[in-house]
């Protein structure tokens, strides 16, 4: 009877290798497939550029710098009779609009910018 049990178990062994085999192959496989597909895939898709080939430039002048002006709110145009919608395109394209006093801001002497009411700490 130990005989049969060596055989049974040696059989298990044999059958559990051989499925773990076959798994590894097939997952092997897909793998395969999987990178061929992918370089079919980039195959077909654009070349990519190379240096010197349609690639932004700078302008003549030299690199864009940061352009600053005072903007003040562009108030919503009424309608010529109170009863009358506006419709998309009568309104402007933008919040608001170049101000025509370019002067920047300064800081008030009485006033305290934002941190409170300008008094003494607080406790």
């Amino acid at each position: 009877m130990d005989t049969i049990h060596y055989e049974a178990a040696g059989a298990g062994t044999t059958f559990g290798f051989v499925v773990i085999l076959v798994g590894g192959l097939i997952i092997t496989g897909a793998l395969v497939w999987a990178v061929r597909l992918g370089i079919k895939v980039r195959g077909r898709e654009q070349a990519h550029l190379r240096p010197g080939e349609s690639h932004p430039r700078l302008p003549e002048d030299g690199p864009v710098r940061e352009a600053r002006e005072v903007r003040e709110p562009d108030e919503v145009p009424r309608a010529a009779d109170g009863s009358e919608r506006l419709t998309p395109h009568e309104l402007r394209n933008s919040g608001s609009r170049r101000s025509e006093d370019q002067t920047p801001p300064r800081w008030d002497e009485g006033s305290s910018g934002s941190f409170g009411s300008g008094g003494v700490g607080g406790r």
